[in-house]
């Protein structure tokens, strides 16, 4: 296989890493306002990915890091054409970063309020708007021969897209719910579990619809059948979640929904594929796998720095979530925290 495609598989799998598990932070914060009684019960939530928040969003680091690199034609019309959508997500990581440093600073029910309501609104908005980038994306946005973007903010709000960033925020509540079952006990865990059920029996629906229309726009693309496999293996994982989250099996019901995601993204970059970004102008005008990337040169040496560097970070987060794989419960967080 060619460096290209192999460079395509490396930023999709750094993507689908980043879902995953910073997916299910955003699921968390979103959560606060269902599962966060008092005070006390969204320090539980919010230590649940205390320790492993940061460390989850160095993979959208390490990503961008990688499309730039390997394929700089693609890094920049993406970049330029939906600047105000991901600068709209880079402030909300920032405002809900700040806010799980400085919610526990004891100045007060006011102040711990105001930083919970960054922490929701900084969980849901690149919940929502990287559903909705994804889904211009393999759907086709307005390039012109150059390969600059020449649409604007509001052709990117259509409904297909739209349809595909609901879907993004509701896996992604679902699979931080689950997770809250995974890492706490007693009533938040009982009651996260009603809440995964609920939210479960919405996502289906939602990402049912959003998946048979992304085959239907493809239906005529040779690899078609690739596309059905992916969206089937996404649905058969969420029905399963849905299902062992109901039975009590919440380590299974978390891997399930993990493969949900992991699914889903193969979905969206299968139905991409041979293209990263096409032209909804004129297909000649498609940024393609081949056409937006770097030199063989520059990709060969990006390969092996990835040999050597990939592994320690894998066994590094690896090792960070076994450290902190024990249960919190409200019996863990001191009084003075609670307002």
């Amino acid at each position: 296989m060619e460096l290209p495609y192999v460079w395509f598989l490396i930023v999709g799998f750094l993507f689908i890493g980043y879902f995953v598990l910073d997916g299910f932070d955003f699921g968390v914060g979103m959560s606060l306002p269902f599962l966060g009684k008092d005070n006390t019960d969204r320090r539980v939530l919010v230590n649940t990915i205390g320790p492993v928040w940061d460390l989850n969003e160095t993979w959208l680091i390490v990503a961008g890091a990688a499309l730039f690199a390997a394929f700089p034609i693609w890094y920049g019309t993406l970049f330029s054409g939906f600047y105000l959508a991901l600068l709209l997500i880079l402030l909300a990581l920032i405002a809900r970063g700040v806010s799980f440093e400085y919610r526990h600073q004891g100045k007060g029910e006011r102040w711990t309020n105001w930083f919970d309501g960054m922490i929701i609104v900084g969980s849901a908005v690149p919940a929502l708007l990287w559903g909705v980038a994804f889904a211009n994306i393999i759907q086709g946005v307005p390039i012109d021969e150059t390969g600059n973007y020449v649409g604007n903010l509001f052709t990117l709000l259509n409904p297909y897209a739209l349809l595909g960033g609901v879907t993004t925020l509701m896996l992604f509540f679902t699979h931080g719910v689950i997770f809250v079952t995974l890492k706490t006990d007693g009533e938040m865990r009982s009651n996260a579990k009603g809440l995964a059920t609920k939210a479960a029996l919405l996502t289906v629906a939602v990402a049912a619809s959003f998946l048979v229309w992304t085959i239907w726009q493809h239906r005529e693309v040779d690899h078609v059948l690739v596309i059905m496999g992916m969206a089937v293996a996404a649905a058969v994982s969420l029905v399963l979640a849905l299902i062992l989250n109901v039975i009590g099996k919440e380590g299974l019901a978390f891997t399930a929904m993990a493969l949900t995601i992991v699914f889903a993204v193969g979905t969206i970059l299968s139905a991409l594929f041979p293209n990263v970004m096409p032209s909804s102008i004129d297909p000649a005008f498609n940024l393609t796998i081949e056409n937006a990337s770097s030199t063989q040169y520059t990709l060969s040496v990006m390969s092996w720095v990835a040999l050597f560097a990939m592994p320690l970070v894998l066994a590094y987060q690896g090792w960070t979530y076994w450290v902190f794989r024990r249960r919190i419960t409200r019996a863990q967080i001191p009084v003075e925290s609670s307002h």
